[in-house]
């Protein structure tokens, strides 16, 4: 309950923060308009009117029925009567009278038939045109749900319409099925009914048997608990989650199915890969949800890879792709049996990510997104041999979801064309821009020992462990090179500061602040950039409010006064710090402070210096300030960060 409130209120934060973007990207714009309530609108009425003639002509067919018992009523007294009365004048009024019943009853058997055949051909038009599409978008948005998009929904509509489309099926097979009984008591030269009963039964059966099939779908994407926010990644021996649901819900169809789900079943020719099998128990039954609308679904809660080990005691090849890309599929089996119609069914995941190492997840979910972004298709495993680009409008729509999926805000255009320099370089500013795979994900950024995805990954991370107070409020600008930063911070009075992640460091923050010499000469001094281990003894807003630095023996002092552009530092982290007081008693409370130490030494033509001690208490610090001084770590150029 927690999860689902939690991701209802993310998407009530994203909504509104999509309200207040000028522009929307093009992927959801395009889920926009693909749910648009005008098209909803159409499919209900399209769907109601043929709920409706369905029931129309169950009128028709008892209305026959009836015709039909009173001409056999009255041909069979006809034939009762003495052969001697037959060439009586009432006689021949009452075989006048039959003939008149006979050809009003063709023209009935000829017109419900008619009826029949439009309405079922209506039905056709409804699955080809409108409700696979539907469902096939539905799928698509469920893809662009797993890797961080707008919160997926419309599943219990489709439900609906394939349920009121397979009822008014299964109502068109009694009423011919009710037809053929008719036959059996009357029938006549040129019947209509025994020359199209069978071939429309065989195009209801098929609509039928494709509309059903077509309605078992996966409603969860496998997912491990652990890591909610990143489905489609399965570890070995860690448990993981799916579901999946049958659209129709009626009563011809038996609830008790058992749904087999298996591992790799249908691997493209010639691969070479890793192989897995399935640990635990991998067959249940599908059963009604009592607490939902009454669907009839299964969830599959405690699944398990484990790789297959060889006779060599060695993995499979793994050829040129990685293992992050290396891509699997779960697939779901069940069969049953309806009103004498026999219905395989088979779905599958999507594409899954199989890693051995939590260390291989950033790696693994690069591929998710990459595949998801970019296609549509529900199985491409060969995807990877050969992976597309992507234009820097989508991927960057997606980087910025990745931020808020677990806060209440994306990236602004700011930081995105930041992040597109990062990426791109003099091509950032082309929305069209081709981003390869593998400047994405697996080529280091120049100079740097890591790509631009473990890079930005890394940044994911620290935020949502350490920094997520201080980034719901807007306060980390975050994505600024040094140049962009000199040229915020050159105008700024002495203590202005603002915090950006780190460019040579992974996982790294930092805060830089303006500094003014006696000859009134602009210094920018940054810090060495806090990691996840620093971050973990202190949090972030409290580094801010007692950081220090110590020159030349002088009393320590906070340099840290406003964050850019001018607000003071205390109304801006106020409210974040960590004021509760010791509750260990008779000691006297102790306190961390971040320190650093800035050498006179230091020449004012230097843009800027760096270096923080790690957090230490008064007397620490007192010990430090008295026999450590001179070994304390220089301050450096930030511009070398």
């Amino acid at each position: 309950m927690a999860r689902v409130i939690s991701t209802c209120l993310r998407e009530e934060r994203r909504i509104l923060s999509s309200a207040c973007m000028q522009e929307q990207g093009p992927l959801e714009k395009s889920l926009q308009n693909s749910v648009a309530f005008e098209r909803q609108k159409n499919m209900d009425n399209r769907v109601g009117v043929i709920r409706g003639s369905v029931q129309l002509m169950d009128q028709a067919v008892k209305y026959i029925e009836d015709m039909q018992d009173d001409f056999d009523f009255r041909y069979k007294t006809l034939q009762s009567r003495d052969s001697t009365d037959r060439n009586s004048e009432i006689m021949k009024q009452e075989v006048t009278r039959l003939q008149e019943m006979l050809n009003r009853l063709d023209f009935k058997r000829k017109e419900i038939l008619s009826k029949m055949d439009v309405v079922i051909k209506e039905i056709d038009d409804l699955m080809t045109s409108q409700l696979s599409p539907e469902l096939q978008d539905w799928k698509r948005r469920q893809q662009i749900a797993a890797i961080g998009g707008p919160l997926l929904t419309g599943l219990d509509q489709l439900q609906g319409w394939f349920t009121l489309t397979a009822q008014s099926l299964f109502q068109i097979k009694r009423q011919l099925d009710k037809l053929g009984e008719l036959v059996v008591k009357v029938t006549y030269e040129s019947d209509p009914i025994p020359l199209q009963k069978p071939q429309m039964e065989e195009r209801v059966k098929y609509l039928l048997y494709h509309l059903i099939k077509s309605s078992f779908v996966v409603e969860k994407q496998p997912c491990m608990p652990t890591h909610p926010q990143k489905p489609l990644i399965v570890k070995t021996g860690v448990q993981f989650t799916t579901k999946v649901r049958l659209l129709v819900k009626l009563p011809e169809v038996d609830y008790q199915l058992k749904v087999k789900t298996t591992f790799d079943k249908d691997l493209p020719p010639g691969r070479v890969s890793r192989q897995f099998f399935i640990l635990t128990n991998n067959t249940k039954v599908m059963d009604i949800e009592d607490y939902s609308n009454g669907c009839l679904s299964v969830e599959f809660r405690h699944l398990q890879l484990k790789e297959k080990k060889y006779i060599n005691g060695t993995k499979g090849n793994e050829g040129l792709l990685s293992v992050t890309e290396e891509l699997h599929s779960l697939s779901f089996e069940a069969c049953f049996t309806v009103q004498g119609l026999t219905i395989d069914l088979e779905t599958c995941s999507l594409p899954l990510v199989v890693i051995s190492n939590v260390s291989q997840l950033p790696g693994g979910w690069a591929s998710v997104m990459w595949y998801n972004l970019l296609t549509d298709e529900p199985r491409n495993l060969s995807f990877f041999g050969n992976p597309p680009r992507a234009t820097w409008s989508q991927l960057s729509e997606v980087l910025s979801w990745q931020f808020s999926t677990f806060s209440s805000q994306g990236l602004n255009k700011e930081q995105l064309s930041m992040l597109g320099e990062k990426l791109l370089g003099q091509h950032a500013s082309c929305s069209d821009y081709q981003v390869s795979w593998s400047k994405f994900c697996k080529e280091n950024i120049q100079g740097k020992p890591f790509s631009f995805w473990m890079w930005l990954d890394s940044i994911l991370e620290l935020i949502k462990r350490h920094l997520l107070p201080v980034w719901n409020e807007s306060y980390i600008m975050g994505f600024v090179s040094k140049e962009m930063e000199r040229a915020l911070l050159k105008d700024k009075e002495q203590g202005t500061f603002l915090l950006r992640f780190s460019e040579s460091h992974l996982g790294g923050i930092t805060f830089t602040w303006v500094e003014h010499n006696e000859n009134g000469e602009m210094r920018l001094n940054s810090v060495e950039p806090y990691t996840k281990s620093r971050l973990s003894a202190l949090p972030f807003a409290d580094i801010i409010r007692d950081y220090k630095v110590i020159s030349d023996g002088v009393v320590p002092e906070n340099p840290l006064k406003f964050l850019y552009p001018n607000i003071p530092k205390d109304e801006a982290f106020g409210r974040l710090y960590n004021s509760q007081p010791s509750k260990v008693h008779p000691y006297i409370p102790s306190q961390l402070i971040p320190i650093s130490e800035l050498r006179c030494n230091v020449s004012t033509s230097s843009p800027s210096c760096q270096s923080p001690e790690p957090p230490m208490t008064p007397g620490e610090f007192d010990l430090l300030s008295e026999h450590l001084c001179l070994s304390m770590d220089t301050m450096s150029s930030p511009y070398s960060d």
